[in-house]
């Protein structure tokens, strides 16, 4: 693949407490044919992050329409799995016309630096505004996945739930840093709500150079399917783009090589690619991306030249 990078769509601003930087994990739904959604977290000064969006043009992903004046999902009640910090990474339209929008909870611990477990918030205004559907995560821990079950991407796909994230239950030192090691696993739903208690390893990573994945993106296509995927590397300890395809969504072939996207000399990538999720228009492919620190300068855009 070869793309063209037409670089930062949005650019976090300090006009507002709950949204002083990071535009992180750029994941779009198109809500009409003038409207691309594409929500995302923003930070406040503690590094909080809360969900969001910002409306583009469809035919111009370039071009802002408006944007979010108040987070659509806040951080969840003291005690909860996300009282930390939450992020989006999926979005789907189910069959009464509701949004379902799968996010990861961040909470702080004792004895390990965090845990991120995968919850589900419901709009029937369109993107509005959402509601949980619990306070517990609809992904809780089991016993081959104890700290990680988060970074979901869902689709519905031959009248069922399809569901890919990340997984795991151990940490490794790198650097002097406890960092997360898991890998990609697979489920399935008949109502997107309630999902098994363990998955199908569907990826693992190469545990010499890499020690985890981050969210994947899962596009359809007639006979196969495509995803693109985020790869922790081990050395340097940073993020790069992975892409693989498979025929029925559960046997993957990596294709690390074929992405065609990597880190440049621009200030908000010049260490870090992830979060790669593709949007199709008229006839075009678009890749919104972050560069640097989760996107911590915003969020960018990369048009497909050829495939």
């Amino acid at each position: 693949m070869k793309w063209k990078k037409l670089g930062l769509v949005w650019k976090p601003s300090d006009n507002r407490e709950w949204s002083k930087t990071h535009a992180t994990c750029p994941t779009p739904i198109l809500l009409d044919e003038n409207r691309l959604r594409v929500f995302i977290q923003t930070r406040d000064i503690n590094n909080i992050g809360r969900v969001s969006y910002v409306d583009l043009k469809p035919e111009n992903p370039l071009e802002i329409v408006q944007e979010s004046i108040k987070p659509v999902l806040d951080i969840g009640e003291p005690g909860a799995f996300d009282d930390n910090g939450v992020f989006q990474t999926s979005i789907i339209r189910n069959k009464d016309n509701d949004l379902y929008l799968y996010y990861v909870g961040f909470e702080i611990c004792h004895n390990i630096r965090y845990r991120l477990l995968t919850g589900l918030a419901i709009s029937k205004d369109n993107g509005e505004t959402f509601k949980r559907v619990s306070n517990v995560p609809i992904l809780e821990r089991s016993n081959e996945e104890t700290i990680i079950r988060g970074g979901p991407f869902v689709l519905f796909h031959e009248d069922k739930f399809k569901m890919w994230y990340v997984s795991g239950n151990e940490w490794e030192n790198l650097d002097g840093k406890e960092m997360p090691v898991y890998d990609l696993r697979y489920l399935e739903s008949n109502d997107g709500i309630n999902w098994p208690k363990e998955g199908k390893i569907i990826l693992k990573i190469d545990r010499e150079t890499e020690h985890g994945f981050g969210r994947p993106f899962v596009v359809t296509e007639e006979n196969s399917y495509h995803m693109y995927y985020s790869v922790r590397k081990k050395i340097p300890l940073q993020y790069r783009l992975g892409y693989a395809t498979s025929k029925d969504g559960i046997a993957w072939e990596r294709k690390d090589s074929e992405i065609g996207l990597d880190i440049s000399d621009r200030y908000w990538e010049t260490e870090s690619v992830e979060f790669g999720a593709e949007f199709s228009f008229n006839g075009k492919t678009w890749l919104f991306y972050n560069g640097n620190d989760f996107g911590k300068d915003g969020f960018a855009i990369a048009l497909l030249s050829e495939k």
